[in-house]
């Protein structure tokens, strides 16, 4: 089994596993007391702190002075729009890249998880796993070798340390952990002697997730970890980090990952948040509590914004009138100049001097000018119509041989269906019953007027027209495409082949939600986009008034899900 079989080889630093100590904790063999140094080891991990940190890649500022304060036993979440800096930020965190400008303070053992790892070459799974395992037995070792000394004081104290070091480690576990992570995790089955390299993103992935599962560091950092993981291997890497007793930072698009390991959410993203008040980008526990203290700042935020502008506005007003005021045009009557001439000097006194204080404030006030909220991100129009009335899916012993077999489904208008089961169980295939499905057996029948489908992996025909063109060209919609807030101004005018995967799928729900299509037809629909896009799309999809088929992964969506669920099993013939 991987993991078990401990040999000595050159340290390996694979930047995207990063698992190793600021400093060796122990020598590579016993020595004598005198000769160790002074215990690095602590009983209870300390803060990781990061103060003012800045960081660019030529003239694009990805980070602007952001603070973060994780503690041992507080898991934190990294939130945001994609884009914002979160992968950046864990790189700062974690000393794989250095800081433009501000400070990091890291504990000493520190675990880092890339979304990609890369490894030396000629790098072996067992070598990952030994690297990760070595502190750990010659730790044990070291308190083998100091329990005959604990006559000496320097050797009781240091035994004291390493004991607790050990403890909080489940040292004496290390093994039996290696070999849990790896069963769990899918990669069992390799070969120890495999070169890294030959494996796939996905098994690259979870053999660095098996080492930093033994290895328990006292910090770790992760990037989108449940990328490549199943059901029961996400469930493993929330046990884990539920129970480490060390700092915690995770960056997920995982919603119910969030709900169930933090304890406090941080969102990077600024357009979320105006700039009053403290910390307002930092919210205490799980998921649920961050949209719920999300969307209380910004109600403060939309609050504190108009009362400025209404400020403003009066203080302008007020301007106005005190000015026409100081040159009054009412002339003075015989016999009353001399009055008439030292009461105008007091009046214009007295109102140039509230006419500076209001312009004070007004300087004040457009100095300090909190910014107008952005938009949010939503479906300005209905997401389905619901023209079609009764029955608009109607599928009887449908069967795709080797990929799918459904008895019986009708959809009616206004329903709503979710379509689960395993991988291989002929979910997509499924949603390509309007008319492009033919089945082996059975039928399929969509009465429709409209249909919308999104698929997976979202592709256009012509990846050299920017997204206004081909919003135009499939839809017609007198809605304006920038009218529905789910892309940039700026992304608008490049080349389609240029956006991102997950700017490319917002433009197809902008032209779904333009079409305003009676049946849906979604393939895991909340991939590859942001988490407040995500939350968006599926209050659109309840409020939607035609039929909705929704083929989903994602657990936070099936766990709020109103409507109905389809499930279907493994279709082997």
């Amino acid at each position: 089994m991987l993991g078990h079989n401990l040999r000595r080889h050159e340290e390996l630093t694979p930047s995207s596993l990063a698992l190793r100590p600021t400093r060796r904790a122990f020598p590579t063999s016993p020595g004598p007391v005198s000769d160790m140094p002074a215990s690095p080891l602590l009983p209870v991990a300390t803060a990781l702190v990061a103060r003012d940190v800045s960081r660019s890649y030529g003239d694009q500022v990805v980070l602007d002075g952001v603070d973060l304060v994780a503690g041992p036993g507080l898991p934190l979440g990294l939130v945001g729009e994609n884009g914002v800096g979160k992968s950046t930020l864990l790189r700062l965190l974690a000393g794989v890249e250095p800081v433009d400008a501000g400070s990091v303070v890291r504990p000493d053992e520190l675990g880092y998880l890339a979304q990609e790892p890369a490894f030396p070459d000629r790098t072996t799974v067992q070598d990952v796993l030994d690297e990760a395992l070595l502190p750990l037995h010659e730790g044990v070792a070291r308190l083998a070798e100091l329990a005959s000394r604990l006559e000496d004081p320097g050797a009781q104290d240091e035994y004291a340390a390493l004991l607790d070091w050990s403890l909080l480690h489940d040292a004496w576990g290390a093994d039996r952990r290696a070999a849990l992570a790896s069963e769990r995790l899918g990669i069992g089955g390799i070969g120890p002697s495999t070169s890294v390299s030959t494996l796939s993103g996905g098994q690259r992935s979870r053999v660095a997730l098996a080492a930093l599962m033994a290895r328990r560091p006292a910090c770790v950092l992760l990037d989108e970890p449940t990328n490549h993981l199943d059901d029961g291997g996400v469930e493993l890497l929330e046990d884990f980090l539920v129970r480490l007793s060390g700092v915690v930072v995770v960056a997920s698009h995982d919603r119910t990952f969030l709900e169930n390991v933090c304890s406090q959410i941080v969102d990077l993203d600024p357009s979320h948040f105006g700039t009053d008040g403290e910390g307002g980008n930092r919210f205490t526990g799980g998921y649920a509590d961050y949209l719920a203290g999300k969307e209380r700042a910004r109600s403060r935020w939309e609050q504190s914004f108009l009362a400025q502008r209404d400020e403003l506005d009066d203080l302008r007003a007020t301007l106005r009138t005190s000015v026409r005021r100081v040159a009054h045009n009412r002339p003075p009557r015989d016999g009353d100049k001399f009055i008439y001439h030292a009461k105008g000097e007091n009046v214009a006194r007295t109102v140039s001097r509230r006419v500076r204080d209001i312009e004070k404030r007004i300087a004040m006030l457009e100095a300090h000018q909190i910014p107008k909220p952005a938009r949010l991100i939503s479906f300005r129009g209905e997401l389905t119509s619901g023209a079609a009335a009764g029955v608009v899916v109607t599928i009887r012993d449908l069967h795709v041989r080797g990929r799918v077999h459904v008895p019986h489904l009708d959809v009616r208008t206004g329903e709503h269906v979710l379509v689960t089961g395993p991988n291989g169980s002929g979910k997509s295939t499924l949603l390509k019953l309007a008319g492009v499905l033919t089945p082996d057996a059975g039928t399929a029948a969509v009465a429709a007027r409209q249909v919308g489908y999104l698929a997976q992996d979202v592709t256009f025909r012509r990846p050299d027209l920017t997204p206004l063109q081909v919003y135009d060209g499939l839809t017609g919609s007198p809605v304006p495409l920038a009218e529905l807030g789910l892309l940039h101004p700026r992304e608008l005018n490049r080349p389609v082949g240029l956006l991102s995967i997950g700017q490319q799928r917002r433009l197809a729900l902008a032209v779904l939600v333009a079409r305003e299509a009676d049946l849906l037809l979604l393939d895991e629909p909340t991939n590859h986009i942001s988490l407040a896009l995500a939350d968006e799309l599926e209050q659109a999809l309840q409020r939607s008034a035609g039929a909705v088929l929704v083929a989903s992964h994602d657990r936070w969506l099936r766990r709020q899900w109103q409507g109905s669920t389809l499930s279907l099993s493994s279709c082997a013939g």
